[in-house]
């Protein structure tokens, strides 16, 4: 197994993006047959009704996560949520799943996307950047 500090994560629904402040996060590669992952997060209590809610149904969720450092090319998840447990004003939330084999090379994709939408010069890097870092969601991805 190889565990990995979690830096980030999205949840992605019906091409919307809705990030989830997290207080503290792993990411675990099991490296078994079934490829498995398991990621947990520490939250924020307000969450509780939501990973409550898609442990309920079921719903196979998916997550952008940025690990080990912010300026890392998200990975991109599909998981269930596992265990939903309340720690004090936080819960802690346990997804099992498994990576998506289609990596994107996010700069490339973004920096694409900015000259389709007719940035150049100082408005293209100064865009770029900022983008870089806060990592919005790009047309091109599901």
């Amino acid at each position: 197994m190889k565990t990995f500090k979690m830096m980030s994560i999205d949840l992605i629904r019906d091409q919307e993006i809705y990030p989830i402040s997290i207080e503290d996060g792993i990411v675990i590669n099991q490296e078994n047959t079934s490829r498995s992952w398991i990621l947990e997060l520490f939250i924020d209590k307000k969450y509780e009704e939501l990973f409550n809610n898609f442990q309920t149904t079921n719903e196979i969720i998916h997550a952008k996560v940025v690990i080990s450092y912010p300026e890392n090319e998200p990975a991109h998840f599909e998981v269930l949520t596992y265990s939903v447990k309340e720690i004090g004003e936080h819960i802690s939330v346990l997804l099992k799943g498994t990576l998506k084999r289609v990596r994107r090379k996010y700069a490339e994709s973004l920096l694409a996307e900015l000259i389709e939408d007719g940035l150049s010069g100082e408005e293209l890097l100064s865009k770029f950047e900022h983008d870089m870092k806060t990592r919005p969601f790009l047309k091109k991805e599901e």
